[in-house]
């Protein structure tokens, strides 16, 4: 009894502080960087593999510009005209959710985030179940471009 109950601790314990966690279909993964560092290693991450950047947003910027406070937050907006045209020609619906979004963020504690649509999430969201290939290459670069910004 005593063994169950202490391997049970273990694992609510590493769920718990678990680098990754999925949310309503956000992955966030900690990280080790303030927020401006982890954006530019995301971007120049997802540059590097020949995704284009199409924007960064500086939500603190902006709501300085109205007088309101904000913790550090940044979206970047990137992608693949080439992948989102194939994923569109499955559900030409998928474009909300294109380009892809990363949001960098400083919560309450100090802590900083990278969080992105799960894939998982996006693909099952439209149905398409016809390009596993795209799905996997999509996971392995987010989960790539993630540990860059996030990981000494």
């Amino acid at each position: 009894m005593k063994k169950t109950t202490s391997i049970l601790v273990v694992l609510m314990l590493l769920a718990s502080s678990s680098i990754a966690m999925a949310d309503a279909g956000l992955i966030n993964v900690r990280s080790q960087f303030d927020v401006e560092k982890t954006a530019d290693r995301f971007a120049a991450a997802a540059t590097e593999a020949g995704l284009k950047v199409f924007n960064r947003i500086d939500h603190a910027a902006g709501a300085a510009k109205v007088g309101k406070s904000l913790r550090p937050t940044h979206l970047i907006i990137f992608g693949s005209p080439k992948v989102g045209t194939a994923l569109m020609t499955s559900d030409q619906r998928v474009g909300i959710d294109l380009p892809l979004k990363a949001l960098v963020w400083q919560d309450a504690e100090g802590k900083v985030w990278l969080s992105y649509n799960s894939p998982d999430y996006v693909f099952n969201r439209f149905a398409i179940d016809d390009r596993p290939k795209v799905k996997g290459k999509v996971t392995g670069a987010l989960e790539k471009f993630a540990k860059h910004a996030t990981q000494p």
